[in-house]
């Protein structure tokens, strides 16, 4: 048990925590709990756990504020929101403010689990320098894409999205973020210029970039990259 991950999940709804919690103990998850923002913050600032399921609606300190402070401690855990509303723009300012992923209430305890699970074998990411995807090969130190032995050009923005992909597996990833950290902060491109360099990446990165299989589309959100487990 001393090799069991450690999950904080901060939520006030009652009974919603205590199956999350028999949930998570029951896939191996060593668990605490916290019932308000300002108690889970406490807990995650004295002893940070592997992994934080956070509910947004929180008394005394709300969610995004606790991701807010999370972050700003330089703390690099990943942090699962839980939304009731859906709403695109709440998902995005979590994710903006450091979410690495999210779901909507009511969810599927298994899907739950398994983006639990990926987050915490793909957080912090491991810089291999050479990645598989599918049938080709993403060689990062030669900045190039193989299939079959045959170099597929890459652009730098191509190399650059690919490279941020492969560094951020399995989290859900705003436009503006995908923005920030490959193009930079510029007047002249806007997040269009991310669907266009998603589009190019695709038809050389995928066999079938009408239905993708490493870069998914998050409608009104942006994307999450599933490279095979």
């Amino acid at each position: 048990m001393t090799n069991s991950p450690r999950v904080l999940i901060v939520e006030d709804d009652a009974t919603l925590l205590r199956g999350l919690s028999d949930n998570f103990r029951g896939a191996g998850f060593v668990v605490e709990t916290a019932t308000d923002g300002q108690s889970g913050l406490s807990q995650v600032l004295a002893a940070p756990p592997q992994l934080l399921l956070l509910d947004i609606m929180l008394p005394h300190l709300n969610g995004y504020d606790l991701c807010r402070r999370v972050r700003k401690a330089n703390l690099d855990l990943p942090i699962l929101m839980l939304t009731a509303k859906g709403q695109e723009e709440e998902i995005v300012r979590g994710l903006e403010l450091g979410a690495d992923d999210y779901m909507t209430k009511p969810f599927g305890i298994r899907e739950l689990l398994a983006r639990a699970q990926r987050l915490l074998r793909s957080h912090p990411g491991q810089a291999q320098d050479s990645v598989t995807l599918g049938d080709v090969r993403f060689d990062r130190s030669a900045r190039r894409l193989v299939r079959q032995g045959q170099t597929i050009g890459l652009t730098a923005k191509e190399y650059q999205l690919l490279e941020y992909f492969v560094s951020h597996p399995h989290r859900a990833l705003t436009r503006s973020n995908i923005l920030d950290n490959v193009w930079g902060r510029s007047p002249i491109v806007t997040t269009r210029s991310v669907d266009r360099c998603v589009a190019t990446l695709r038809a050389k990165l995928e066999s079938e970039p009408s239905r993708p299989q490493f870069i998914h589309t998050i409608r009104d959100v942006g994307y999450r990259f599933e490279p095979a487990d």
